[in-house]
């Protein structure tokens, strides 16, 4: 049994009414209502058969979507893991870091085509990387003071995550430098990236140690839960690249965020049009 979880900025009532139809659903719930910040409506019990009918008609409205279990409840979630870059805050670190040297678009563009699987991530995470060689590591604070942002919802979501007793973990193929502050600021359980070397006060152009790529992130993921001796359903997972893909596989609930075309069409659950606190929605 599956209801259908309708979620956008603004949502008509003759489009909910007719979602409602075409899923097969007698009843119309608001979702959360005053926690979130934007509308969110269960339709319930939806027939998963009409996901293609529902898929289209949400995308010509601009809706998010998602058939859950009707058995999802938050009280049953004992772990979120989630990517930093583009899903927990709105930039690419490695992309603000770039500009302090003029080279943003160049780096930036070998950002995307990695994002979107079109490269191997540890190689070009190399790339990248050895071209800040010689920035000064003052730098990445400026980056961290005047430009990192959390993604709008994230610390609703997180504060009611912690609020229910549920574990975090912050695993990012970005830099230990952002993930430690950001785990200190939003009272995270973990945080595991990549570590940048720095000698003479100077990225060197080379990181520290094994890369966190999309397998490590997967990996760390099975290692938590099983510390917690959590099920794979009460684990949910967030991300926006190609390298979250196998963490997202990985959780019973792997949600893309605002994430790259690729993504989204391997996800089970897709969050386009909300913030981080759409993922309450879901749970009951």
């Amino acid at each position: 049994m599956y209801k259908l979880i309708i979620q956008a900025p603004e949502i008509a009532t003759q489009n909910l009414k007719r979602l409602a139809q075409l899923a097969g659903a007698n009843q119309i719930t608001a979702v959360r209502a005053g926690q979130l910040a934007h509308q969110a409506f269960k339709l319930s019990p939806a027939e998963h058969t009409s996901q293609p009918t529902i898929a289209a008609f949400c995308s010509q409205a601009g809706y998010d979507y998602a058939f859950v279990p009707t058995t999802a409840k938050l009280a049953d979630i004992g772990l979120i893991v989630m990517d930093m870059d583009s899903t927990l805050i709105t930039i690419e670190c490695i992309d603000e870091i770039a500009d302090m040297l003029g080279i943003k678009a160049q780096v930036a563009a070998i950002t995307e085509r990695s994002m979107r699987g079109e490269l191997d991530f540890s190689q070009s995470l190399t790339e990248r990387v050895a071209l800040l060689a010689g920035l000064p590591e003052h730098a990445l604070e400026q980056v961290y003071t005047e430009r990192l942002q959390l993604m709008p919802g994230a610390e609703t979501l997180l504060k009611t995550a912690q609020a229910n007793g549920i574990k975090t973990l912050l695993i990012s193929g970005g830099f230990t430098f952002f993930t430690e502050r950001l785990q200190a600021r939003l009272g995270l359980s973990r945080a595991i990236a990549n570590v940048l070397e720095v000698i003479d006060e100077k990225l060197t152009g080379r990181i520290v140690g094994n890369i966190v790529d999309a397998q490590t992130k997967a990996d760390e993921l099975r290692k938590y839960q099983a510390e917690l001796g959590l099920r794979t359903e009460q684990v949910i997972a967030l991300g926006d690249g190609a390298n979250d893909l196998k963490m997202l596989a990985a959780a019973g609930y792997g949600i893309a965020c605002h994430a790259k075309p690729k993504v989204r069409a391997e996800a089970a659950y897709t969050l386009d049009t909300t913030g981080l606190d759409g993922v309450l929605a879901y749970f009951d």
